[in-house]
Order: structure tokens, then sequence, then C-alpha cells
């Protein structure tokens, strides 16, 4: 049986025009939603973006727009999408924070399920949110990496989750926990040491949910 190769190169740039068509008017739609503060056909502009992440990155890049945008609009439509239901979760309620926000003479330990364990000393953030945690009843944990989160769910069940990240492994890990209401806050330096969070947005979000 010969095999119809015109055919099938017709087929596949049919569907690559379809898909950078569908690409780059989920990026107008989720630039416009993130910009207005409005929210248009989440759900499209969701699923569209995360299945074609690297080409919408790439699309970025071709009309020099940086292509963090992509997380921006993943982050904020899907922080959007779940408010309410964030908002109303009564317990449960945990708090991941990176341990590249640790000050550089941090002596917390490293428990091989929950992450490092605050010693409250007061030389970075971490303590401030651990605090503000205890307040708006939100548990905080500081982890070394995507594996704990997977240890801290299946060991104590979170209902509802509040991450803290640089944009692309915080849209990543906002998709791996979209089972539940969650909520993220990027990070505003980045990077493996030393980085820097907006503190009164993560403990707005905290806020949100003292009701």
């Amino acid at each position: 049986m010969q095999i119809p190769y015109d055919f099938l190169g017709k087929v596949f740039v049919y569907l690559a025009l379809l898909a950078f068509i569908g690409t780059s008017l989920a990026l107008l739609i989720g630039a416009y939603s993130f910009k207005k503060r409005k929210i248009i056909f989440p759900s499209f502009v969701l699923f569209t973006l995360y299945f074609f992440y690297s080409p919408a990155k790439w699309i970025c890049r071709i009309f020099c727009i940086r292509d963090t945008i992509v997380d921006e609009i993943l982050i904020e439509i899907r922080n959007a999408v779940n408010l309410e239901k964030f908002r109303h979760v009564k317990e449960g309620r945990v708090v991941f924070l990176p341990q590249c926000m640790r000050h550089p003479s941090c002596k917390a330990r490293c428990d091989p399920v929950v992450g490092y364990e605050c010693k409250h000393c007061g030389l970075c953030d971490i303590s401030k949110i651990c605090e503000e945690g205890v307040k708006y009843n939100f548990r905080v944990f500081v982890i070394p990496g995507g594996s704990f989160v997977k240890k801290i769910l299946q060991t104590h069940h979170p209902k509802a989750c509040l991450g803290v990240a640089c944009y692309n492994e915080l849209a990543e890990s906002m998709q791996a926990v979209s089972f539940m209401p969650v909520q993220g806050v990027c990070l505003l330096k980045d990077g493996c040491f030393n980085t820097e969070a907006n503190v009164d947005e993560i403990i707005k979000k905290m806020e949100l949910c003292d009701v």
C-alpha cells in the first residue's frame, strides 16, 4: 500500500496552521483578560496555552514579547477562576514556599516529608509568612522541590493551596493541583538563591479565607 505523503503533508500543514491560529487567539484573549481584569473564555485559554505551552512562548518571542506573559496569563486566569472556591475553604489550607526564599544563614533542618521547618529566626520573610499562616489557619511548607508537594498532598490531604514560585514553575504547579482551589503569587526576584516575594500579597491571599 502506497503511503499518501502529499495528503499527510497537507494535513500536517493545516493542523499546524490551526494550532498557530488557536494559540495566537488564546494569547490575545488571555492578554486582554489579564490587562482588563475581565476573564473571557477561561477554559479555552487555559487548555490551549497549557497544551501549546512551548509554541505559545515561541509566538511571543517571534513578536518580541517577553514569553513570561504566557505564565502570567495562566496564573492570573487560574487565580480568577478559583477565587470564590478558595475563599470559602474553612480548613486544610496550606502555603507552599520555595526553599530559595531562605536566608543564606538559615539553620532550619529539612524534613524528608514536609521540607524545611522554619525556626522563626526573623532573618527572612518566611518567618513572617509562617506567623500570618497561624493567624489565618494556613500551614506553611518550605519545600526544596516539586516532589515534596506530592508527598505533602499524599500525607496531609490539603483542601486549598496557595503557591509561591517563579513564573514557569508556578504555572506548572497550579496546573498540577488544579483539582483543588488554588491561588498563586509570583516571586518578585527569582533564581535559585536568596529570592524575594511580595509578602503583602501573600498575606492578602490568606486574608481572603478569613470568612
